[in-house]
Formats: C-alpha cells, sequence, structure tokens
C-alpha cells in the first residue's frame, strides 16, 4: 500500500473532526486505534499522549522516576512522537500501536510518507499537552497546574522511532528555542542521524534488551537487514557526543536476566560509555499481553538484583531506584550532578511514595482480573 502525503493529511483531519470515515485501511485502522486511546494526533505522523505521571502528579503529588534521576517535573513534561506509527522494529515487548499489528508492510514503514514543518510540530505539541491537562484546573492544586500549562520538558519516546522524522534537527532546536529540554529515546537504528545534528538532546536514550545479534533478530523483530548493525554504530557514537547519554535496559524475565546477561550487556555497553545506566523491567501491558505472559514481568527485586549485577561487571554503581516504576539507575557521578528541572530536591535520595504495584504495572497478580 503506498500512503501518499496529502491524502494522509485529508484522512487525520477526517478522524480528528469526528467525521465517518469509509475507507478501512490499514493505516487509517491504526489512527483510529490511536484516537480511542487517547492519543492527540499533530499533522499527518505526530502525537501527544498524557502520560500517568502527569496524572500522578497533579492529582496525587507522587512524581515519575525521571524526576528522582534528573530533576524533571512530571507534570510538566510532554509526551510527544514525531513519528507516531513508523518503527524499524516489531519488538515482542511493545506495548504500543504496533503498525505491523494492523497489516502495514516494511514498504510502508520505511519512510514517513509527509514530513510536517517542525516549528508546526512543537507548536501543536504545546497546544495539545495544554489541551490534555486544561481539565485539572479544579483538581490540583492552583500552582501545580498554572506550571502544567507551562510545559518544560518534552519526551521524545511515546511511540515509533523518532528519528525517522527528517528534519528531527530542527525539531530540537525548536523546542529549545521555546526553553523546552529535550529527552530523547531511540533504538539506535540511525546512527547517521545522530552523527549529523548540529544540535543534540539535552539526554540521549538508547533502549536495549538484547546485547547480540541473535536475541536481537528474536526479540526486536527488525524489518531492517542492518540494524544490530546500526545498533552497534550508534553505541560506538555515543562517547563523542557531548549530551549525557543513557542506555536503557528493558530486563525480561525468562528472556535476558541470566547471569550470562548481565556479563554479555555489560561487555556491549563498555563501547558506548553511558553516564547512566538505567534497568527497567518489562511492563505486562497494552499489546505485549498478546505476545508475553506476565511471569515475563520481574519484580522490583528481580530487577534490583540483575541490576547490581550488571552494576558490578560494567564498574558503575546503583545510585537510586524508583520502585514504582521498577527501575534502577547505575552510574559513575559521585553524585546527582546533572539535574533539569526543580522537581524532587532530594535528587537520588528522594523516598519512593508506593509500591512496585502503583506506578504502570497496575495491580498485584492476585487482583487482575
Amino acid at each position: 500500500m503506498k500512503i501518499e502525503g496529502f491524502w494522509l493529511m485529508g484522512v487525520v483531519q477526517q478522524i480528528l473532526s469526528g467525521e465517518e470515515v469509509t475507507l478501512f485501511d490499514p493505516l487509517t485502522k491504526a489512527l483510529r486505534k490511536l484516537q480511542r486511546q487517547k492519543y492527540h494526533l499533530i499533522g499527518t505522523h505526530s502525537a501527544v499522549k498524557k502520560c500517568l505521571w502527569v496524572h500522578n502528579a497533579l492529582t496525587q503529588q507522587r512524581f515519575c522516576y525521571k524526576c528522582k534521576f534528573y530533576g524533571i517535573e512530571s507534570h510538566r513534561c510532554i509526551q510527544f512522537s514525531p513519528s507516531v506509527l513508523w518503527c524499524w522494529n516489531a519488538c515482542l515487548h511493545c506495548w504500543r500501536v504496533r503498525p505491523q499489528d494492523m497489516g502495514l508492510t516494511y514498504s510502508d514503514l520505511t519512510r514517513l510518507p509527509y514530513v510536517d514543518d517542525p516549528e508546526f510540530l512543537v507548536d501543536m505539541a504545546i497546544v495539545e499537552h495544554r489541551r490534555t491537562v486544561s481539565g485539572y484546573k479544579d483538581r490540583a492544586p492552583r500552582q501545580m497546574w498554572e506550571e502544567a500549562m507551562d510545559p518544560k520538558h518534552v519526551a521524545i519516546s511515546l511511540t515509533g522511532e523518532p528519528m525517522l522524522y527528517p528534519r528531527f534537527g530542527e525539531l530540537l532546536s525548536e523546542f529549545h528555542r521555546r526553553g523546552i529540554t529535550t529527552f530523547v529515546v531511540t533504538r539506535g537504528v540511525r546512527p547517521e542521524v545522530i552523527a549529523s545534528l548540529d544540535e543534540e538532546p539535552t539526554q540521549l536514550y538508547v533502549s536495549l534488551e538484547a546485547w547480540n545479534r541473535e536475541m536481537y533478530e528474536y526479540f526486536n523483530r527488525p524489518l531492517t537487514p542492518r540494524a544490530w548493525d546500526k545498533t552497534l554504530e550508534t553505541l560506538d557514537l555515543l562517547p563523542s557526543l557531548s549530551s549525557p547519554t543513557v542506555i536503557r535496559v528493558t530486563v525480561v524475565k525468562g528472556f535476558n536476566m541470566k547471569d550470562a546477561d548481565a556479563e554479555g550487556f555489560a561487555k556491549l555497553l563498555q563501547r558506548a560509555e553511558p553516564i547512566y545506566v538505567e534497568v527497567k523491567a518489562y511492563m505486562h501491558v497494552g499489546g505485549s499481553t498478546e505476545r508475553l505472559s506476565r511471569e515475563n514481568m520481574p519484580s522490583m527485586s528481580e530487577v534490583m538484583e540483575f541490576a547490581q549485577k550488571l552494576a558490578d561487571n560494567l564498574g558503575y554503581r546503583v545510585a537510586s531506584y524508583s520502585t514504582p516504576s521498577r527501575v534502577v539507575l547505575l552510574t559513575k557521578l559521585p553524585g546527582p550532578i546533572i539535574r533539569y528541572g526543580k522537581g524532587c530536591p532530594e535528587a537520588w535520595k528522594t523516598e519512593d511514595i508506593g509500591d512496585e504495584y502503583s506506578g504502570e504495572y497496575g495491580l498485584p497478580p492476585e487482583e487482575v482480573v
């Protein structure tokens, strides 16, 4: 199926306006599903969605682990993607809408069919974030609500591969020009984009679940033949960047949590020399429940145990953790010297509110219907 940009723009506008769309091609169905899941579609290929932790911050004054680790004010953070359906991987643990599951093919997903203007995308991302928090005016402390209406951070990690957006560097510049810091999460399949950036993100994440080609081919299901090689190129590029870098290792029980895996990841990460490593549990939610079981989701204690093994092999130390998000922070830094906002003033020592079932991971097994 060849997707034409102007046709796509028309379909998105029909969906946003609530008009009846009679075309039931895979792309239309995927966009409809995103909207039902409360994605705020922007232009032809982008979206904003309110994060759970924006809600928690405004209603319970509970903040996400990025607040504890990096000072991010959760309620002032936009969750955004400039490539909402386009990705070069079909990972087993992906809980988002996988376009492959909706019938889209490799030829549909290799590149965006249309390229919206970065200034427009940034302006609309702010508008849509404000729309998502506008209803909290009478539910949140007045000052926090006013702050939420003035976002200071964007997580470019909502869904899809952000670096498939051809004007990615300009997008970063537009956010930065507005005083908004940028955390970018990539699967590392576009090292040439990273290498060509005139302006780097505030912090760059590379997300991994595999430490060798065989694991990667099985679990991450790349659509392109050189995706693993591209990932290695990205890791080799990270030490040359001036922005802080993070490797996020998503741990999946029964797949990548053995002693040999801690050794394998450590060897792989040595070539990247990241400032931080985040070891985070797989979430048994969304579409991933059709491919993995709840038993694949490790407990906080299991995440901590593996993180300590990885730290020992890598020569890093366990610096902090967040129990509700089942994530552990590793680093060589002596303290929390990199802070991007005024959130969580106790930094790494901030006490968690809630247990491991009070964050993204939902109810305990015995309470799941």
